[in-house]
């Protein structure tokens, strides 16, 4: 049986539960909004289908009951990463249910998580990114701001919300860091290399005045129009300097986050620094940059060992 359409309203007597739960995310985990309405969908999925075969709300719900709807998510064609993340939300509810007491056990508790292959994340190399950062060239506002920009993802291995969010009180120029604020609003304090601090600085003092205007916007990127940079547009602006530096590989932030990771890892780097300053909230997150370091060991014994 595959699961039910999505317009298919809530069944009353699963509905008070996802809302709950929802709700306890919402206040004790401080999750953003588009993490709480993917949990709601998935679990209002689940509800839908449990519905359908029978059941008449979580406390009826068994095992087998789990494991079939694991089974229908696959019959749909439904990726492994998909059905593993469906199965978190469920198993999160569920568990929520029990410690409320509204449930006496959870039926998902024995059931495996799909096996996933943990995907390499894509880095440049130290030259690439040179050439990268090299790329916006001149005096114009519109370099200076793109230059200190790429600076700080890399640098600072800025997510690109925590960039375009940055304001000016978070910045420590003399003590060479700065603050920023991460997923569920947790601030971390990460080090500015010299160059990141050069070009953050002389797109303050000379670049942003152009465009700041008389409302002065706390934030420290800053459009021609004065308003603050948004995502898409320092999306656009990273893959602009991207085709200028002739990198021909895809490349995105995020790149520069994972070139930041992994640099760091290959130069010596301790596991948990890296974490930290990442704002990783668990270190199993950050061990993925240990595999990209073991192929980095492999590939200089292969380049220098008489039998690599």
């Amino acid at each position: 049986m595959l699961p039910a359409p999505p317009e298919t309203p809530l069944p009353a007597a699963w509905a008070p539960a996802v809302v709950d739960f929802v709700e306890a995310l919402r206040v004790e985990a401080g999750l953003a909004r588009n993490t709480l309405a993917a949990y709601g969908s998935d679990l209002a999925r689940f509800a839908r289908w449990a519905a359908a075969a029978g059941r008449s709300g979580w406390g009826a719900v068994e095992p087998d009951d789990v494991v079939a709807w694991l089974g229908s998510l696959r019959a749909a064609g439904q990726a492994e990463a998909s059905i593993a993340r469906r199965l978190v939300a469920v198993r999160m509810c569920l568990r929520h249910q029990v410690a409320e007491g509204r449930l006496a056990k959870d039926p998902a508790s024995r059931i495996p998580s799909p096996l996933l292959a943990r995907a390499l994340p894509r880095s440049l190399g130290p030259d690439d990114v040179d050439a990268l950062l090299a790329a916006p060239r001149g005096d114009g506002w519109l370099a200076l701001r793109d230059r200190a920009l790429l600076e700080v993802l890399y640098a600072c291995g800025a997510r690109v919300s925590e960039a375009v969010r940055l304001r000016l009180d978070e910045l420590e120029p003399r003590l060479r860091v700065l603050r920023l604020v991460g997923k569920g609003s947790k601030t971390r304090v990460v080090p500015l290399g010299e160059r990141a601090q050069a070009a953050l600085g002389r797109w303050i003092a000379e670049g942003r005045p152009r465009v700041a205007g008389a409302s002065r916007p706390p934030q420290v990127f800053l459009t021609k129009s004065g308003r603050p940079l948004d995502r898409t547009t320092a999306w656009r602006r990273v893959k602009a300097a991207a085709a200028l530096a002739g990198i021909v590989i895809d490349v995105s932030p995020h790149t520069l986050r994972h070139s930041f990771a992994s640099h760091l890892i290959e130069g010596g780097a301790d596991l948990r620094s890296v974490q930290e300053m990442l704002g990783h909230a668990s270190i199993r997150t950050t061990e993925v940059y240990t595999h990209l370091d073991a192929e980095h060991v492999r590939s200089i014994h292969r380049l220098y060992h008489p039998r690599g």
